[in-house]
């Protein structure tokens, strides 16, 4: 199970990716959506955590970007902001996201959503590859 934490903010990836590999998943990272839909083309990704607001590709275009592509549509992705307006939430999950947390989040808030994607994604037929 490989997640990809997409964050501007070098701290933020760090204590996310310790919080993911605590619980036992494989982390990459990405700074901004611009590298993240990089990363999408050539790592095998199962699930994203994206920030909103990030420099050259905030997470609502990241997200909408990556759900166009038929490759990543699948992809459950979770927004992770410190935007706690409805509106922004409304946004985010126009634009295809799955869940939405408002920072600061625990470890044990990161683990709950990530489960719940991972019951969605075996709900759906349990296709854990994103390349066919």
């Amino acid at each position: 199970m490989r997640i990809l934490v997409v964050d501007d903010d070098s701290v933020t990836r760090k204590l996310l990716g310790l919080y993911l590999r605590s619980k036992g998943y494989d982390v990459a990272f990405a700074e901004n959506g611009l590298d993240a839909l990089e990363k999408l083309g050539t790592e095998n990704i199962n699930i994203v955590l994206t920030d909103l607001n990030m420099p050259y590709m905030d997470g609502i275009e990241f997200i909408k970007n990556m759900k166009s592509e038929s490759s990543y549509s699948h992809i459950p992705v979770l927004m992770i902001s410190t935007e706690a307006d409805e509106e922004e939430k409304r946004h985010a999950f126009d634009a295809g996201a799955d869940g939405y947390l408002v920072k600061p989040v625990t470890a044990e808030m990161i683990n709950e959503k990530v489960l719940e994607l991972l019951k969605r994604i075996f709900k759906e037929g349990g296709n854990l590859n994103v390349r066919s």
